[in-house]
């Protein structure tokens, strides 16, 4: 019995002291998920979005709802060109995602966080920008919107991505034809 007790003390032990080195970064990628969704709670429908400066985003074919073969979908970007700025803030995406519904209205499903290239380098000559923990992608100019390069990055806050919360595609989202 104290053989057994004693076991259960070191584990416990060992538990706390590998708790402080993980526990930061699920907290603060936890928190800041928290702090996203909390700032954007109001946008569920892109009528909310409008109203505060988010517009409907085309690709350069006219094509709102991007999604990719065998990928699954983005869906729609209402975007806010104010927002591109150079600065990554948690409470302010530059762009809303919004998926349809089996109803085939639009509901809010991921927060797109994007900055230019040229505008993140005037301030960090190297690396990429990160956020929740992860690194953002790089687009490069000559892409379907015909933009700049870029770097961005999806947070599924509102929608469960199966591919991954901060992944761009999502298998459950699709895009009906000719949108």
């Amino acid at each position: 019995m104290r053989s057994r007790t004693a076991l259960a003390g070191v584990i416990v032990g060992l538990v706390g002291l590998l708790v402080p080195f993980t526990a930061p970064a699920t907290a603060g990628s936890a928190g800041q998920v928290a702090r996203a969704r909390a700032a954007t709670h109001t946008f569920t429908h892109p009528g909310a979005a409008q109203k505060k400066g988010y517009a409907l985003l085309k690709d350069t074919k006219g094509i709102a709802c991007i999604a990719m073969k065998g990928m699954g979908a983005m869906g729609v970007h209402y975007a806010n060109g104010s927002l591109v700025d150079g600065k990554i803030q948690v409470r302010h995406p530059e762009a809303l995602v919004y998926r349809f519904t089996v109803n085939g209205h639009l509901r809010l499903a991921a927060l797109e966080y994007l900055v230019l290239r040229k505008d993140w380098r005037a301030h960090h000559p190297t690396g990429r920008p990160s956020l929740f923990g992860h690194r953002f992608n790089l687009t490069p100019a000559g892409n379907r919107f015909g933009l700049p390069a870029y770097f961005s990055l999806h947070a599924w806050v509102w929608y469960k991505n199966p591919a991954g919360r901060f992944q761009m595609w999502n298998p459950r989202v699709h895009c009906p034809s000719g949108i």
